[in-house]
C-alpha cells in the first residue's frame, strides 16, 4: 500500500528528508506545506472530497472525478487545476489525472498561541 503524509514542514525538515533520500534512506512520501494556513488554502473541503474520491482509484478523467463527487465538471476542473499546480495530483500522458496513493496520513501539530 502506498501512503502519502500531508503535513506542515519547515524548509529545514524538507531539506533533511531530501538529503536522507539521496543517501538511500527510506523516508516515506510527503506533501509538505509551509504553514497550516497554506495547507487549508490549497486543500479546501471540496478538494479533500476530490482526493477522497481519487485515493487508490488510478487514472481518471475530470468528468469521472466530477461524477464521483457529484459536482459540476467546470468547478471540479478548477479544483483539479489547483491540485495539479500544488503538485498533489499528477497528469498522465493520456491527459487523465491521478492521485497515486492508496492512503493519506495528515500530520501536523497545533501548539499554544504565543
Amino acid at each position: 500500500m502506498r501512503t502519502v503524509t500531508i503535513g506542515v514542514s519547515s524548509i529545514e525538515d524538507v531539506r533533511r528528508r531530501t538529503e536522507a533520500a539521496f543517501r538511500g534512506e527510506k523516508a516515506g512520501e510527503f506533501i509538505s506545506f509551509a504553514s497550516v494556513e497554506l495547507l487549508w488554502k490549497v486543500l479546501t473541503v471540496k478538494r479533500w472530497e476530490i482526493l477522497q474520491a481519487m485515493t487508490g482509484q488510478g487514472e481518471m478523467t475530470i468528468r469521472e472525478v466530477a461524477r464521483r463527487v457529484g459536482r459540476d465538471v467546470k468547478a471540479v476542473h478548477s479544483d483539479i487545476a489547483a491540485l495539479l499546480k500544488a503538485g498533489i495530483l499528477d497528469r498522465t500522458e493520456s491527459g487523465r489525472v491521478v492521485f497515486p496513493y492508496d492512503a493519506v496520513h495528515v500530520d501536523f501539530t497545533l501548539i499554544k498561541a504565543a
